[in-house]
């Protein structure tokens, strides 16, 4: 008896260390899935990220050209008025000149009181 309780015993301990590498290689299996489940997640976040940036980089862009536009016509409007406010002071100038001209022309026929 007391031999088959040492076959038992022995039968007994080799079937827990199969077990026990069964669940050993269960778990790594596990731990890979794991692993590459995240490094999927990580690629992925990495390409949604890229996109993220190159929609903000259009984005920023579009901001910059109507930004562009937009003082391009406060230009063309400054343009427009420093012309007009310098037509304006031509006549005034000219109307200046005019007076002064009539001025000199009483001047000259004008009989002198000293």
């Amino acid at each position: 008896m007391s031999e088959s309780q040492s076959r038992y015993s022995i039968v007994e301990r080799l079937t827990d260390k199969k077990l026990e590498l069964m669940n050993q290689k269960a778990r790594l299996k596990s731990e890979t899935a794991s692993c590459e489940l995240k490094a999927a997640k990580y690629k992925q976040e990495l390409e949604d990220w890229k996109k993220d940036i190159q929609e903000d980089i259009k984005r920023s862009q579009r901001q910059k050209e109507i930004e562009i536009t937009k003082i391009e016509q406060e230009a063309k409007d400054a343009k427009a008025r420093l012309s007009e406010k310098e037509k304006g002071f031509d006549e005034q100038i000219k109307a200046v000149e005019k007076a002064i001209a009539s001025i000199e022309e009483i001047s000259k026929t004008a009989p002198s009181n000293a």
